[in-house]
Parts: structure tokens; sequence; C-alpha cells
């Protein structure tokens, strides 16, 4: 009984998500007036795309999306630059002050962005940073650090330790061993941690409006936002809508290219190897 209840709670839920993104793609492809009068999905005047143009042109929908795109690829190829050799270190190696920063990194994970937003931006405002392109990435980095090290300390600890003897034997360097051979076996783990952080800071949206102030270099989610206010003024709802499926869309095709995958990453980090 408590098995079909869980079953349907989910069933219902997918639905009603499903139904909420189906009624946004209607409207993006139909006329303001369309859109608040009864007869939305007969589609009268037709399937308007010219929404689509209409926002990724005039509403600089493209400008929000391309640096999005910036934002997003530069931080995660960077995270996990960074966070493949400080879990694999953390994790396979024994050292003094090892327990400590391992527990300062489980720490940081539990500090909410709003504590630090204020001394981060007097530091960003003194230095005459604030809309500075890098320094958003440079915060999407540090924030997405601290989870993505624990994450993957999860997949280095279930490796066994004949990789790297056998590498040892064979004349390969610590540095070589860690590359060619245990970076690539936790692929699955490296999948699973850029989808996460790729929909993290795809969807960020405190820190955004906060550091990037001015329209040339806001994400798609403040530029979202910002679509939204002038559409009070403009009326023009159907391309609000469909600057919101523009946005929408690259998400929606990582779960959909990726979601075994994710799956198999998820469930493989809490699998003694």
């Amino acid at each position: 009984m408590l098995k079909k209840l869980g079953y349907a709670i989910v069933i219902s839920w997918v639905a009603f998500t499903f139904l909420l993104i189906g009624w946004v793609f209607f409207a993006s492809l139909s006329t303001s007036a369309e859109i608040f009068s009864d007869h939305m999905f007969q589609f009268r005047s037709g399937f308007n795309f010219n929404n689509y143009a209409r926002a990724w042109t005039s509403q600089r929908v493209s400008v929000f999306f391309m640096n999005s795109i910036l934002y997003t690829v530069v931080s995660v190829i960077a995270i996990i630059i960074i966070a493949s050799p400080a879990s694999y270190i953390l994790s396979r190696y024994k050292f003094r002050g090892n327990a400590i920063i391992s527990a300062l990194f489980a720490a940081a994970l539990g500090i909410p962005i709003i504590m630090i937003i204020m001394p981060l931006f007097g530091l960003a405002a003194s230095m005459r940073l604030i809309g500075n392109r890098w320094v958003l990435i440079f915060l999407y980095i540090g924030m997405n650090i601290p989870f993505s090290v624990f994450f993957l300390m999860a997949y280095f600890k279930n490796l066994s330790t004949s990789y790297e003897e056998s590498a040892a034997l064979d004349g390969c360097s610590q540095v070589k061993t860690f590359w060619m051979i245990m970076f690539p076996l936790v692929q699955p783990g490296l999948i699973t941690l850029t989808v996460f952080n790729s929909v993290t800071i795809w969807n960020e949206f405190f820190v955004a409006l906060i550091f990037a102030n001015q329209p040339a270099v806001r994400p798609a989610s403040v530029g979202l936002f910002n679509l939204y206010q002038a559409m009070r003024y403009t009326g023009d709802w159907g391309g609000m809508f469909a600057g919101l499926i523009i946005i929408l869309l690259p998400t929606i095709i990582l779960y959909l290219f990726l979601s075994d995958k994710i799956i198999k990453g998820v469930t493989a980090g809490a699998i003694k190897g």
C-alpha cells in the first residue's frame, strides 16, 4: 500500500511538472491576447514563432544566454581541475592535517551564501570589480568547490590501491598516475558532478543579481527576471514565455541525454568497490 502511494505521489508530481512546462511552451507560441483568453490552445492566430526571434534579439535573451554559457562552462571546467586532485589527495594519502582539511570542506557545505555575501561585495567594491565577469566566475568556482571535493572523495576512496601500485612498478610518477589512470576511473562521478554544477550555476540568481549589475554581464537567471519586469510594461507576454523556454532548454537537454549516467554516478559513489 505504501509503495503504491509513493508511486502515485511521484506520478502526480511528474504530471503536474509536465503540465506547467507544456502550458509555458504553448504560451510561448501564442499572442499576449490569446494567453489571457479562454482559447489559448486553439491558436487562432497560428504558431507565433516570431516570439522566439523577438525575445532572442530585441529582449537581449541572446546576451543573457551566452553569458550563462560562458559562466557555466568556464566554472565547471575549473571546478573539475581544482576539485579532482584535491579530493584524490585527501582520500588516498594520510598526512598531518588531512582530517582537519576534510572537515573544513564538509563544514563549508553548511555555510549559507547570505552570511558571506556582504563581505565579498565590500571587497569587490573596494577593488572596483563589481560587474566584472571574472569575479562572478571566481565566486561560482569557490561556492561549488566544497561540494565537488566532498562528492569526489567517495569515488576515489572506493578505488583499489592496485592501480597505483601497478603504475609505480611501471615507473609512473604520482602526477601521471593521477591524470592518466585514476582520473579516468571516476568518470561517472565527474559526469554527475558536471551536471549538478552546471544546473546550479545556470540557475543561480542571488550572487549574480548583486555582482552582475550591468546588462552586458547578466546571466540568464537575472536576465529573465529583468525580462519579466520589462514585460509588465510592454505587455509582450508571448516573448517573455519564449525567453523562458530558451533559457530552460539547456537544463532539459542535459537531463534527457545524461539521466542514466547521473543515476549511475550517484549510486556508484555509495558502493564500496
